[in-house]
C-alpha cells in the first residue's frame, strides 16, 4: 500500500522553521507533493534521504512553485502541461510510474476582484485536457491545492463566500466537469457527508481557531482505481502553513 501526501506549504523556507522536518518524517509518505514552495533553484538545500527529488520553479521569484519527493524512482518526469503560456509559474509536475501517473498541481487563484478568473478558466480547460491525455494511457492520481471548494459542504460560510475566489459558480462548474470525465474526489469517496473538514484557513480573524475553513486541497484519481482506494484523511492537527497536509492511501 502506498501513502501519498499533498501540502501547500506557503513558502518552504518559512515552513522549515515551523517543525516541517518533524512533520515530513512523521508522515513517512511514499510520495510527498508540495505546492507554493516559493523558491528558485539553489535557494534551498532540501534532499531528504531515501527520496528522489523533483522541483518545478516559477520564473517569478518568491511565487508559486511545486515539488515532489518520492521513494520510488519514476519512469519519466514532466514539468508543466505542455502549454508554454501557462508553464512559467511552476505549477505542475508529473511523475510516470509503471502502472500509473502521479501529478502534483497548484491551480492558479482567481485573485481579488476575480481579475484572474479568465486565466483560471482557460487553465482549467487545458489542465483537464492534459489529465485526460494521461488517463488514456494509464490511471492518474493527481493532487494539490486546486483553489476551489467544490460544494457548500466544503467551506464554513458558503452563502457569504459565493462568487468569491475559490467559490465562484464558474470554478465549481469546472470541478464538476472534471469529475464527470471519470475521476473521483477521494475524500468524498470515503466521507460523502462529513462537514467541517477543511484544509485551508485564512490567517485573518482567527479562522483556524474557529475552524472557519475551506477544503481546497485534494487527491483525485481515475475512477477505475476506486477499488484500490484504502483511505483518505486531512491532517488538520499539523500546523506550519495556512494549509494542512492531505493524505491518500491506495493499493497500487
Amino acid at each position: 500500500m502506498k501513502k501519498f501526501i499533498s501540502w501547500n506549504v506557503n513558502g518552504i523556507r518559512a515552513v522549515m522553521n515551523k517543525d516541517f522536518l518533524e512533520s515530513f518524517n512523521a508522515l513517512d509518505a511514499d510520495a510527498f507533493c508540495l505546492q507554493e514552495t516559493k523558491v528558485q533553484q539553489g535557494q534551498i538545500d532540501f534532499a531528504p534521504e531515501g527520496y528522489h527529488c523533483y522541483w518545478n520553479y516559477a520564473e517569478k521569484k518568491g511565487y508559486s512553485g511545486t515539488a515532489i519527493f518520492t521513494k520510488d524512482e519514476p519512469v519519466s518526469v514532466t514539468y508543466g502541461i505542455n502549454q508554454a503560456f501557462y508553464d512559467n509559474e511552476g505549477r505542475v509536475i508529473t511523475l510516470e510510474f509503471e502502472n500509473y501517473y502521479l501529478v502534483n498541481c497548484y491551480t492558479p487563484n482567481s485573485q481579488d476582484g476575480l481579475r484572474r478568473l479568465e486565466y483560471r478558466m482557460s487553465w482549467e480547460d487545458l489542465f483537464r485536457k492534459y489529465i485526460l491525455s494521461l488517463d488514456r494511457k494509464k490511471p492518474v492520481i493527481f493532487c494539490g491545492d486546486l483553489n476551489v471548494a467544490h460544494n457548500e459542504i466544503d467551506l464554513k460560510n458558503p452563502k457569504t463566500n459565493r462568487m468569491n475566489p475559490g467559490f465562484t459558480d464558474e470554478e465549481r462548474e469546472k470541478m464538476t466537469t472534471l469529475l464527470g470525465c471519470g475521476f473521483i474526489d477521494t475524500f468524498r469517496f470515503f466521507y460523502p457527508d462529513t462537514e467541517q473538514a477543511y484544509s485551508w484557513w485564512s490567517y485573518r480573524m482567527k479562522a483556524r481557531e474557529r475552524n472557519a475553513g475551506w477544503r481546497i486541497d485534494y487527491f483525485i484519481v481515475s475512477e477505475r482505481l476506486n477499488e484500490k482506494l484504502k483511505g483518505a484523511s486531512i491532517h488538520s492537527e499539523i500546523y506550519g502553513s495556512d494549509h494542512c497536509p492531505v493524505e491518500l492511501l491506495i493499493e497500487i
